[in-house]
């Protein structure tokens, strides 16, 4: 359902078909011939009262939703166009919202059974719609076909574009069952209207059509397809109408964010790595940055403190709190005040104005009045500043660390942790700050592009712990994208006691991928371990 209108003709004639190709016709159920009950189901519809006929039903909560089962009356019709569909060449698509593969519009396709539910849909189905739902409906109609198979989603979104009005999907799947996953979703939604949880899931049934009005509260997703061997085929899109006013964006407060904790340099011999306190190796590894604008620190922590790490994160104590909305994000955050001590002691760290300085001399970036800065002559051309305020010559290029997978380095965009102010509105004297949270990740967990992302440069961090054994193909990666594309242009991995950094400016975006549910496969191995954690912070000049 994330396709954009690209103002298919739906109405299908003789002329469509190519020649010899022989012109089927779609009888429909029953149901929408019924003047008696197209007038229930309007008067249910208008009033948001629901209405179970077993030809038909009409539901008010938590939006306005129908399904109309046996909907194309001949049994051999629905076999011979599911099969047509099937001949399709299929696209996958893969991004922040949707893993699936998709066919090409089928508003000219000429198929004689696709012809023919495409003339079905924008006559006798349009005209029924309309008189239901009191919306005049256009002769147009956006309609394409999707294959889910294991691992595929597409998560929670309202489907508004371009005075879309009614959104529609034929199921054409073989005898389903809930732990097949695969189903919609719909969700409740906040004075805000944000979507907050799945009160309704609908099964995919065969030769079922389900509707439900497009409008500003009408969340839901696609849920897992969690079976290896069906493959869940539907064929769905919209019909257009008069646009609707939609309420101003809802800005949510961002995370908060805070200048460094007075901490000196004796703070970083108790945690790091020494490899990374020489000052020859930072000056490699400003130089490294300054060519990617990315990099990942490998065994960053002392062996003994990243163990003591993991094990405090296994702490039942902890309170995890479930950071939503669905549209955005769904992940776990933990309560800073809930923490055993070490793991409050290393927020600290991550605080600290010795992490603060590193992160300069590590990047090249303002991040501490003493690092070096770009303005005047030859400043910090060559030099990096220690935490005791002296700077020691960079060495020519060496380029010894390792990096985060990927080539391509045009930095991110604040991800949900910071729909935030402009830097300099919310720090006044642009003092160096940051913002950050310790968050837990298992299937069903992700962060979305969102149009209300904020824009602007800044320095991620990510730290990862628990991420034994984990595979790529579960998720859980982090993406970064150029503004309006879908192509990656890098890749962070989750792995253990490493330490990723990357700028990034005002045209990059970047989400954490869905974590599909063979990522419970690690069970077999580490019966403790549902997922990874991660301490995601983001450090401000």
């Amino acid at each position: 359902m994330g396709a954009k209108r690209r103002g298919a003709a739906a109405a299908a004639g003789g002329g469509e078909e190519k020649r010899g190709r022989r012109a089927a016709s779609a009888q429909l159920c029953a149901a929408l011939g019924d003047a008696a009950l197209r007038e229930r189901a309007a008067a249910a519809w208008a009033r948001g009262e629901p209405l179970r006929d077993e030809a038909v039903s009409v539901e008010p909560v938590p939006f306005r939703h129908g399904v109309l089962p046996r909907f194309l009356l001949s049994p051999a019709f629905a076999a011979a166009l599911s099969d047509e569909l099937l001949g399709l060449g299929f696209r996958p698509r893969r991004n922040d919202l949707v893993s699936v593969r998709q066919s090409e519009e089928l508003g000219a396709r000429p198929e004689p059974h696709v012809a023919a539910l495409r003339q079905a849909l924008s006559g006798d189905v349009r005209a029924w719609l309309s008189a239901v739902t009191q919306i005049e409906l256009e002769p147009t109609i956006d309609i394409s076909c999707a294959k889910y198979e294991c691992t595929d989603v597409l998560l929670c979104h309202d489907d508004e574009l371009e005075g879309r009005r009614i959104a529609f999907i034929l199921y054409l799947v073989p005898p389903w069952e809930k732990s097949d996953g695969g189903t919609l979703d719909l969700f409740s939604t906040d004075e805000h209207f944000q979507p907050q949880k799945i009160i309704k899931s609908l099964m995919p049934s065969w030769n079922t059509l389900v509707f439900f009005e497009v409008s500003p509260v009408s969340f839901h997703q696609v849920s897992e397809i969690l079976s290896e061997e069906k493959c869940r085929l539907s064929v769905s899109g919209w019909f257009h109408g008069p646009p609707i006013d939609r309420p101003a964006p809802y800005i949510e407060a961002p995370l908060p964010r805070s200048p460094h904790i007075p901490y000196d340099h004796e703070i970083l011999y108790e945690w790091i790595n020494v490899v990374y306190l020489d000052m020859d190796s930072q000056a490699q590894i400003q130089e490294e940055f300054e060519e990617r604008s990315e990099i990942l620190l490998k065994d960053f922590l002392k062996k003994e403190k990243f163990q003591l790490l993991c094990e405090a994160l296994e702490n039942k104590d902890i309170q995890w709190n479930t950071r939503g909305p669905p549209n955005k994000r769904l992940y776990e955050a933990a309560e800073e005040d809930s923490l055993p001590d070490i793991l409050k002691n290393f927020l600290q760290f991550l605080r600290s104005e010795a992490l603060f300085l590193l992160l300069s001399n590590f990047t090249g970036l303002k991040l501490h009045f003493l690092a070096p800065s770009d303005e005047g002559e030859d400043a910090g051309e060559g030099r990096a500043a220690d935490s005791a305020g002296h700077s020691s010559p960079k060495p020519k290029q060496d380029g010894t660390e390792q990096h985060a997978d990927g080539s391509a380095h045009q930095p991110d965009q604040p991800d949900d942790i910071l729909e935030a102010q402009d830097n300099e509105t919310q720090n006044g004297s642009s003092t160096p700050v940051c913002a950050g949270e310790l968050r837990r990740w298992t299937n069903g967990h992700y962060t979305l592009v969102h149009d209300a992302q904020a824009t602007e440069f800044a320095l991620d961090l990510l730290f990862f712990c628990g991420c034994e054994d984990w595979d790529p193909e579960y998720g859980g990666f982090t993406s970064y994208i150029a503004k309006g594309e879908d192509e990656e242009l890098l890749t962070v991995n989750p792995e253990d006691n490493c330490l990723a950094l990357v700028y990034r400016d005002k045209e990059t975006m970047k989400f954490v991928k869905y974590i599909n549910h063979r990522s419970l496969a690690r069970l077999k191995k580490h019966p403790n371990r549902k997922g990874f954690w991660d301490f995601s912070f983001v450090y401000y000049e």
